[in-house]
């Protein structure tokens, strides 16, 4: 396990790197996870007796990775939470896509239900029972080699839902071979949270946290990622 990367840290928040394939809370493997990995990180740093409280806002699929913030108390978690039920929490995503995407850019908006029996989200029809409304934009930064760098912003936060959306028309996500199978190509999952923006729960400033994905991994590796976000328009 890496050692935890701390971006942000005050009284009422914690903000984070979460390394891919790390899971955000506790599962069935038991694995370190980055809810426990953070509380054994307060509890040491600050010496504090007993258990330590920390809210989980938001979550990311455990083999994304990226930026996440942490409540560091009630409150907190409490403002947070209504902040992204408002729509005052801003996510963007990179990925790399094993097609290129016949428009380069799009709202692409589905429904889709969840089995809880094999964890697969699918894309159904809205009168199906348990149909969840699914919409996200994307636009494409840069083609190489028939991928496409892409950037993604999420409108609502389904379980898997980008994986599951842009394999839906025919663009998996680099390495997402559970959805996309052999057309995803087999290899590190490319999809990064590398942008966060929420207005402090106290002081009510806004936060906005930037993070590369990693350089050296391929298919990042063959994408100057930096300068590709920086031509994206305000905006979008």
């Amino acid at each position: 396990m890496e050692e935890l990367t701390v971006l942000y840290e005050d009284n009422h928040v914690i903000v984070v790197l979460k390394p891919q394939n790390v899971p955000t809370c506790e599962d069935d493997s038991k694995d370190p996870d980055m809810l426990n990995i953070i509380k054994g990180y307060i509890k040491e740093k600050y010496n504090k007796p007993g258990n330590v409280y920390l809210g989980l806002v938001h979550r990311l699929d455990r083999p994304t990775g990226g930026v996440m913030v942490f409540a560091k108390s009630g409150k907190a978690a409490a403002r947070l939470s209504e902040q992204m039920r408002e729509g005052g929490f801003e996510k963007r995503y990179m990925a790399v896509l094993s097609a290129v995407p016949k428009e380069e850019s799009a709202t692409l908006t589905h429904y889709m239900k969840k089995n809880s029996v094999n964890n697969m989200v699918y894309v159904c029809p809205p009168t199906e029972s348990g149909a969840r409304l699914a919409r996200l934009e994307y636009k494409v930064l840069s083609e190489k080699g028939g991928l496409a760098l892409a950037e993604v912003k999420l409108h609502t936060g389904r379980s898997h839902q980008i994986r599951v959306q842009m394999n839906a028309i025919g663009c998996p996500v680099y390495g997402d071979m559970r959805y996309g199978g052999e057309k995803a190509k087999k290899g590190h999952l490319a999809l990064w949270a590398y942008y966060l923006s929420f207005h402090h729960p106290v002081s009510k400033e806004k936060m906005v946290f930037r993070v590369q994905p990693p350089k050296e991994l391929f298919p990042w590796s063959a994408f100057d990622t930096e300068s590709s976000v920086t031509i994206i328009k305000p905006g979008f």
